[in-house]
């Protein structure tokens, strides 16, 4: 488990889809996500299979939040060029966070324990 951190400022806890397999499943399968699900080397998303619709951050090299997109179930995103990473979350979640394009986020490992 990791932080979502932005200025400082803690976001939301944050699974980390590192593997192929993890990557590829998403948020798939679930009826809800607590926090986010980041998914690293990714430049598009889909929603086929969601059981819920999500909001989507694509997040670039130096992360920055390039583009902020809101998917509803059974669609499919557009690649976005830039973006090396995303950022998966419940619909809502940007605007209770705060979250904007322009603004810089990272990761932070969380405690081991988590």
């Amino acid at each position: 488990m990791a932080w979502l951190v932005s200025e400082a400022r803690v976001l939301a806890s944050a699974e980390v889809a590192a593997s192929r397999s993890e990557r590829r499943r998403g948020l798939r399968g679930r009826d809800g996500v607590d926090g986010a699900l980041v998914i690293e080397r990714c430049r598009w998303v889909h929603t086929f299979g969601m059981r819920f619709p999500i909001d989507v951050a694509f997040v670039d090299a130096d992360g920055v939040v390039i583009k902020i997109v809101r998917m509803r179930r059974w669609r499919l995103g557009a690649p976005v060029k830039r973006a090396t990473w995303v950022v998966e979350t419940g619909l809502g979640s940007f605007e209770r966070w705060g979250l904007s394009i322009g603004d810089v986020v990272e990761l932070r490992d969380g405690p081991a324990d988590a």
